[in-house]
This record gives C-alpha cells, structure tokens and sequence, in this order.
C-alpha cells in the first residue's frame, strides 16, 4: 500500500530517536524531549535571512499605516494571537496594529472548531472583516505548510496587494508558493509522532518572537535594550517603568517615579524630560519630531 504524502511531511514523520518513549523512565522521557528541543535553536538561525526581509517590511507596513496581521488553525493560530495579544501591553501600541485571527474564532482560542481550518474560504471572509488593505503584512503560519484557512487567507492577501509571509516548519510547502517571503523551519520529526506543538510550536514561537520584537524595534520601542514603550497597566510595570527610567537617566527612584506621574505614566517623555530638564510638551514635541525614537528627541 502506498503511504499517502501526507506522512511524508518531516512533521508527521516518526522520529526514530524517540521509538522507546513509551517504556522509558519519566526521567529518560524528558531527556529524549530536551535533545529534541535543542535542535529548534539551530534551524531557526538558518532562517535569520528570510525573516530579516519579513521584519523590513513589517515595520514599512507599520509606518505607513498599515498593520502585521498573523492567520493560522489551531496550535499555529494560538501562537499568533498570542504574540498580537502581548504588543499593546509591551510596547504600548493600538490592539489593532498586530491582529491575531484563528480558524473558527476567538472561542478557538480555548476549545477546538472543528473543520474550521479545512476552510479557505473562511481565511479569506475574516481577512474581510478586518478590512485588509494592501498596506498590511499576513503572516500566515502552518507547521504543516498545507493548512487550507492559511492558503486562502494568503492567496487573498497576496491578490489585494498586500505584503503576504508563509512561516511552515516542513521545506516546499504549500503556503510557501502562496507568499512573497517563506519561511520554512525544518526542525524535523517529533519526538511524538505528529504532535506539532512540540517543535514545531516553538519554532514558530522564537520566529514570531523575532518579527514582533524586531520590528518595534525598528519602530523605536527601545533604547539600549529597555522597553521605553512599556504600558503602564499594572504595578509591576509600573516598577519596571521607574526602574527603566533610572537605569537610562541615572535619576533616582523619588524623581523617575514622580516625573513618571508628571508624564501621564509615559516612560518615553520621562526620559527625555529628566535629560534636558524640559518639561511634558517639549518633551512630547520632540519625540513627535523624532518620530517616538528617544535616542534622537535627545541629541536632537
């Protein structure tokens, strides 16, 4: 009998590394998965070209108006909307800058919708609803690289006009020839046959981790490598926001966190204030003119 192609993607290969993990110790068991795991680190580097190009075109998408918008099924999906659901909170953007969508919606999150990503069409009806414009950038993501929501999302987005980004962990996937940037991270079998959470997961996690966090970068949402766009929404970041401020002006914790109140809980405008002795407008005004980058509102 022919074995269907299907099993022949790396991802659904078995890993004959892992042949025993049934009838191995719990100890033997995790050190089978910990071997597994380092591999991920070293094929992700490989694709550091690719992805540089993706974080290039995010942050042009971003400054012109544009949004980094991640569609994928199931664990992918989970991913991406996890990655869209910390930027507002870590860099002080708007929940409509990076969008996260999943096959079946919002309640996909938490629970399985069945036949919902064997669905183009349904790819393509919630690109609608978000009002996709040629300034965005999709990053559609699939460890198997074959996911119907992810192509007829990308093929959509691609026939709009917009800038189109498939991440698959299996080489010459689908998705890959629906997009202008491919990313294919071949981390290999998994230790549990077909359990695409595993490796391939975090594979797709460190390369989102790159394109989100690079990218607002890029955007100026760091000095050094402190987060001077953090939303103060808590107490903790509230802590982390003093301690950012004292760390880039070499004030002391009474002025960084009473200038922090004078600057609406605004870290950037802080810093700027307690370094040119200015005051919340000028300060404001200058990073307007230096387009929200606090290196260039100071030297400016």
């Amino acid at each position: 009998m022919k074995e269907d192609k299907f099993f022949e993607l790396s991802t659904e290969k078995v890993n004959q590394n892992t042949l025993g993990i049934d009838t191995a110790s719990t100890g033997e068991i995790l050190r089978m998965m910990n071997e597994e795991d380092q591999k991920v680190a070293s094929v992700v580097q490989e694709v550091i070209p690719q992805v540089e190009k993706v974080v290039d075109d995010v942050v042009k998408s971003i400054s012109q108006g544009g949004r980094l918008i991640y569609i994928g099924a199931g664990t992918s999906g989970r991913l991406g909307v996890l990655d869209a659901v910390e930027c507002p909170p870590t860099f002080s953007v708007s929940s409509d800058v990076v969008v996260g969508l999943i096959a079946g919606g919002e309640k996909a999150f938490v629970k399985a919708v069945e036949g919902a990503e064997d669905d183009e069409e349904l790819g393509v009806s919630d690109l609608k609803e978000i009002g996709l414009t040629e300034a965005d950038t999709v990053v559609g993501i699939a460890a198997s690289g074959r996911t119907p929501y992810v192509i007829g999302g990308l093929r959509y987005a691609r026939e709009l006009g917009a800038t189109t980004v498939a991440l698959s962990c299996n080489t010459g996937s689908k998705i890959s020839a629906e997009a202008k940037h491919a990313i294919e991270v071949d981390a290999g079998p998994e230790a549990l046959t077909g359990s695409t959470r595993l490796k391939a997961g975090t594979a797709q996690k460190m390369v989102l981790n790159m394109i989100s966090t690079a990218a607002m970068i890029k955007l100026g949402k760091a000095y050094g490598n402190l987060m001077v766009d953090v939303n103060i929404s808590n107490y903790k970041l509230e802590q982390r926001a003093i301690g950012i401020i004292e760390s880039i002006t070499g004030a002391d914790r009474e002025t960084a966190a009473s200038t922090l109140k004078k600057a609406n809980n605004e870290v950037k405008p802080s810093i700027v204030m307690i370094t040119l002795g200015c005051g919340y407008e000028e300060a404001k005004s200058r990073l307007e003119d230096a387009n929200g980058y606090v290196r260039l509102a100071i030297e400016k």
